[in-house]
């Protein structure tokens, strides 16, 4: 004992511990172990217990994360309950730290509190494509502190709870039906009648643009350059983009076909000659 210097420092009482809490420290791992993998197991179980009652999958994996935490924390006050130490000392110590831990993590507790409003209040759910906090993208998936959104050209998007909760939000799929907006220019010169009917003829033809409500072409203003005429029609959600791209391909087809120019910005420039 020399070599590590301890020559004057009686071991007796640490050999005495252990020989009296060895069997017991042992025991408390082999609880700890055995509790983890329960725990692990209930985990699965319950998940493929609410997958089987087709619970909202917005709603799945954070009951699942709770549980998981839950269940930890009871195994954990069980150990050292086992291992013989007080729990009203211990739940003060814990209180005391858990108030600095707290205070040290108010923005993962505002999170996690914006985890739970947006479970209650249901603004988007797994699958909703919205925009938040700058981003837009699919719901992937909700957690307890942050959401998963997976943009359109497929990158992870981890937006925390806590803004995404109090924060301005469009969710583009929460109705069936969604409104499909243009506004096509034609040349000063065109006929105006002539331009709105092709452009009805065209909406008309596509059987993902609804009848009713009606399709609506309308004079929108005098630009610099050009006649533009506002247009909307009505399609399903999911069809969004597919008719957005089919009137924007085949109204111009159309207007060459028929005459009706689409001007460009132009600007007429006057030479004045000086003597």
């Amino acid at each position: 004992m020399k070599e590590l210097g301890l020559e004057g420092f009686d071991l007796q009482p640490i050999y005495d511990w252990i020989i009296a809490n060895g069997v017991k420290v042992l025991i408390a791992i082999l609880i700890a172990i055995v509790g983890l993998w329960i725990i692990n197991k209930i985990v699965k179980g319950f998940k493929r217990l609410l997958t089987a009652r087709k619970i909202d999958d917005t709603l799945v994996p954070f009951i699942i994360s709770l549980t998981s935490v839950t269940l930890k924390v009871m195994l954990f006050i069980s150990v050292i309950t086992y291992m013989g130490i007080e729990m009203t000392s211990f739940i003060a110590i814990l209180g005391a730290a858990g108030l600095a831990v707290g205070m040290a993590l108010s923005g993962t507790l505002q999170n996690f509190a914006g985890g739970v409003i947006l479970l209650i209040l249901k603004p988007f759910k797994v699958g909703d494509y919205i925009e938040a906090q700058g981003h837009a993208g699919i719901v992937k998936e909700i957690q307890i502190f942050n959401t998963i959104l997976n943009s359109l050209d497929n990158k992870i998007i981890i937006i925390p709870n806590g803004g995404l909760s109090t924060g301005a939000m469009i969710n583009y799929t929460k109705e069936d039906t969604r409104r499909v907006d243009f506004v096509f220019g034609i040349g000063y010169d065109d006929d105006i009648d002539k331009a709105r009917d092709i452009i009805k003829a065209v909406a008309e033809k596509n059987e993902l643009i609804f009848k009713d409500p009606a399709i609506f072409v309308a004079v929108k203003e005098h630009g610099d350059s050009s006649i533009n005429l506002v247009t909307r029609v009505w399609s399903k959600t999911a069809d969004y983009w597919t008719v957005y791209f089919y009137m924007m391909e085949f109204v111009k087809k159309e207007f060459d076909k028929q005459g009706v120019t689409i001007p460009f910005p132009q600007r007429d420039v006057h030479m004045y000659n000086e003597k």
